[in-house]
């Protein structure tokens, strides 16, 4: 999600060190709640906890990271990337209470995330609102490319791990792309209709029907 207001501009991608710190928290609590979620909630993971499965717990910890971590990081970063290219200044702030919320519906097996947002200022057009609201789901959508032929390779049997990294990377990123495309609140489909309503159903709707399909097939 990316938030816009209007002041001065500025042209260089820096990163300050309290930005720094809050994408490195937003990726490791988003990956924290996406290992509980993808382990089974709270309950399942305090049994395997209990029964010493450390290196399960780690192991999906380390493919949370990698999908879900970066499918986020890598949404915000893009929303961040465009609108300093369109002279603005701009910033990623994580929202603790958030993170948190999302760590606890996790553990009751839902999944939430809602990590902060971008927040960017400058003079701006609409169209350019639009295209810095586009570039996290636009991301996200190359993500789930990236990740289809790691997906291909572990149906084809070639690796255990593959088939699920693959899996969660494809399915992580076109559920946040779908998600996010939708018109609402502070949402980035929001900003995209409101700049202009063919791109946003141009976008929205191949990404949602992609994202219930794959949903269907992991059923």
């Amino acid at each position: 999600m990316s938030g816009a207001s209007l002041t001065g501009t500025v042209r260089r991608l820096t990163f300050s060190g309290r930005e720094l710190r809050d994408f490195l928290l937003a990726w490791v609590a988003l990956s924290v709640a996406f290992t509980v979620f993808f382990a089974g909630g709270g309950t399942t993971v305090i049994n395997n906890l209990a029964l010493g499965a450390y290196g399960t717990l780690g192991g999906l910890f380390v493919v949370s990271l990698l999908t879900a971590g970066v499918a986020f990081l890598l949404h915000e970063l893009a929303h961040k990337v465009v609108a300093v290219r369109y002279g603005q200044r701009a910033a990623f702030r994580a929202d603790y209470g958030m993170l948190f919320l999302a760590v606890v519906a996790a553990t009751a097996g839902f999944l939430f995330a809602a990590p902060g947002a971008v927040h960017h200022q400058g003079r701006i057009t609409q169209r350019q609102n639009g295209l810095i609201a586009l570039a996290g789901p636009v991301v996200n959508l190359v993500l789930a490319v990236v990740f289809a032929p790691l997906l291909l390779l572990g149906l084809a049997g070639f690796s255990g791990i593959l088939l699920t990294v693959g899996t969660y990377g494809v399915a992580v990123n076109l559920l946040l792309a779908a998600f996010n495309l939708i018109p609402f609140g502070p949402l980035d489909g929001a900003t995209v209709r409101a700049w202009s309503t063919p791109v946003w159903l141009g976008v929205f709707i191949p990404s949602a029907v992609v994202a219930v399909l794959f949903a269907f097939m992991l059923i």
